[in-house]
């Protein structure tokens, strides 16, 4: 655990923090063990808005980015090696030069190759090794500009950046909801986890469509998403999908939920997300879903809503037609 190897790295002198100074924290999850740090120095950047509330809450200080100027860094490591990459170069830009950038990470998220990788282009320190996992620290300064985020352009003039889901190419459930998508679509419509925008430009294609709500929890994707759709009559919500609100209810709503929670599989997830749509509609509302086919949504859908089809898909994804959210799903929105 990653509280068990700073506690060690400090109190065996591996790790010396600096006297003074501001620490910036990066991608911490919401219920990791901090306190073997000093709470009134920290500055803890999480762009998931799920952990960067349940962070806020526990009374540490928050933002979306880490600025400079810091006495030291730690970089919870991320399993998407290049966000990974990323975090390290903005950890190494963050701090004074020659200021301590610890690395933390399990043995399942990679840290041992990030360890290799950073080993063949700076001086780091020995790793320490505990609970399936290293720690590790560099010295901050240039050397990491080449791994620095960077927005790459993909198939159809879209820009996402590293850590962004389906960062390389739009996923397959995406590509089958878009095309399933009907010419007729109108009204107000919602785009619940709506990534990076690939789904919202099909929507947008369609005239009748008054105004698109994009709701994404994973701060960097909403900002491509922001840069992809330049459309007026979107509107980009950060917001954890699963507590979203509207004043007004939806006549629609696009929804490709996620299901997993870190590296486990977490059906309950995508259950949320269903439940978060059906409260969104107005009483004759539609939800358009794509889903893989192994999820156990059929029982949650029938008791959300009054007709449930399923109207096209492949071996691997289904898509879902639900109409007229049951009063009991949707009390307020």
């Amino acid at each position: 655990m990653r509280s068990a190897r700073l506690t060690l790295a400090l109190d065996s002198g591996a790790v010396t923090l600096p006297d003074s100074g501001s620490i910036v924290v990066y991608r911490p999850r919401a219920d990791d063990d901090l306190s073997a740090l000093p709470k009134d120095r920290l500055l803890l950047v999480q762009g998931f808005r799920p952990d960067h509330d349940a962070l806020a809450a526990r009374g540490f200080r928050v933002a979306t980015e880490g600025g400079t100027g810091h006495a030291a860094a730690l970089v919870c490591l991320p399993r998407a090696r290049a966000e990974a990459r990323a975090l390290l170069a903005e950890a190494a830009a963050s701090v004074a030069d020659g200021g301590p950038v610890i690395v933390d990470g399990q043995k399942t998220d990679g840290i041992e190759t990030a360890y290799r990788d950073l080993a063949a282009r700076l001086p780091v320190s020995a790793a320490l090794s505990k609970a399936h996992g290293k720690l590790f620290t560099f010295a901050a300064g240039p050397g990491l500009e080449d791994w620095a985020a960077r927005p790459t352009e993909i198939d159809g003039g879209f820009v996402t950046l590293p850590g962004v889901f389906s960062a390389d190419a739009p996923d397959r459930g995406s590509e089958l909801l878009a095309a399933a998508l009907p010419k007729d679509l109108a009204g107000r419509v919602v785009d619940l986890g709506a990534g990076w925008g690939y789904l919202a430009r099909t929507v947008l294609d369609r005239r009748a469509v008054k105004r698109l709500d994009l709701v994404e929890a994973e701060h960097a994707a909403l900002v491509c998403a922001r840069q992809n759709i330049p459309d007026p009559r979107a509107y980009f919500h950060w917001a954890d999908a699963t507590r979203f609100r509207l004043s007004k209810p939806a006549d629609v709503v696009v929804c490709n939920p996620p299901f997993h929670a870190g590296r486990e599989a977490d059906p309950g997830l995508g259950l949320a997300f269903l439940r978060t749509a059906a409260r969104l509609l107005q009483p004759a509302g539609v939800l358009w879903l794509v889903a893989n086919r192994h999820l156990p949504y059929d029982r949650e859908l029938r008791t959300l809503f009054v007709e449930v089809d399923e109207i096209g898909g492949d071996a691997a994804f289904r898509i879902v037609r639900a109409a007229r959210p049951r009063k009991a799903g949707r009390p307020d929105v």
